[in-house]
C-alpha cells in the first residue's frame, strides 16, 4: 500500500518553519508500516532546505520515505517541470488536517493494518454505545433507598 504521510502536525507538533517536538510514536509506528512493506511517501509543504531539515530528521529516527513530494523515487517532480502536479498518488493520506482529525499513531497503525476505515470505527463506537445504553442503570449511593 502506499501511504504518504504529511510532517508538521502529523509526525511533529506545528512549529512550522522550525521542527516540532514528535508526536509520540510517530516515528516507531512510520519504521513499522515501512517494514511491513508499505511505500511511505513524506508529502510536505516544505521545500528546500527546510523539507531536507525534515527528511533528514526523519532519517535521524530511523525512518527512510519510499519517496518525497513524489509518487516514485526517479520522478522528476515539479522543480523540474512546472506544469506538474503535486497531487501524491496515494492509497492513504495521513494529515492533521482531515476532517475529524489526527488519530493517535496507534490507533493509525491498527487502522491500516485491519483494513479499517473511519466509517468501520464510527460503527463500532456507535455499537458499543448502543450496548451500554441498554445497560441497567446504576443507582448512585445518595439514591439508595
Amino acid at each position: 500500500m502506499t501511504i504518504a504521510v504529511d510532517f508538521d502536525g502529523t509526525i511533529v507538533e506545528h512549529k512550522y518553519p522550525e521542527i516540532g517536538d514528535e508526536i509520540i510514536f510517530a516515528t516507531d509506528t512510520l519504521r513499522q508500516l515501512i517494514k511491513d512493506g508499505h511505500k511511505v511517501i513524506l508529502w510536505s509543504v516544505r521545500e528546500g532546505k527546510l523539507l531536507q531539515d525534515a527528511v533528514d530528521w526523519c532519517h535521524e529516527r530511523g525512518v527512510d520515505f519510499y519517496a518525497v513530494n513524489k509518487d516514485y523515487p526517479e520522478e522528476n517532480g515539479a522543480e523540474s517541470n512546472k506544469s506538474f502536479s503535486r497531487k501524491i498518488k496515494a492509497d492513504i493520506f495521513i494529515d492533521d488536517r482531515n476532517i475529524g482529525g489526527l488519530p493517535d499513531w496507534g490507533q493509525i497503525y491498527r487502522m491500516i493494518t485491519n483494513h479499517e476505515t473511519w466509517a468501520d470505527k464510527i460503527a463500532e463506537a456507535s455499537a458499543s454505545a448502543q450496548l451500554s445504553d441498554d445497560a441497567p442503570k446504576r443507582k448512585h449511593w445518595w439514591s439508595r433507598k
